[in-house]
């Protein structure tokens, strides 16, 4: 299974929606920040749930192949 998801890619399609909410007037300045806040608490947790995930382990001394 090939995973694509770019987390940084989230967050920056994220903030520019957010961006456009405030600089349009639906979201207000306070609003913008907090949501601001949680998108970055979630990326960060995104990229725990991702570090070390395409890590093979074992020993390397052993040369049988998975299949």
């Amino acid at each position: 299974m090939t995973y694509n998801f770019d987390p940084d890619r989230w967050y920056e399609n994220e903030i520019a929606h957010l961006t456009l909410l405030r600089d349009s007037g639906k979201l207000s300045a306070e609003a913008f920040e907090r949501a601001v806040e949680k998108r970055g608490q979630r990326l960060g947790e995104m990229w725990q749930r991702l570090d070390g995930t395409y890590q093979i382990g074992g020993d390397p001394s052993d040369h049988r192949r998975m299949t």
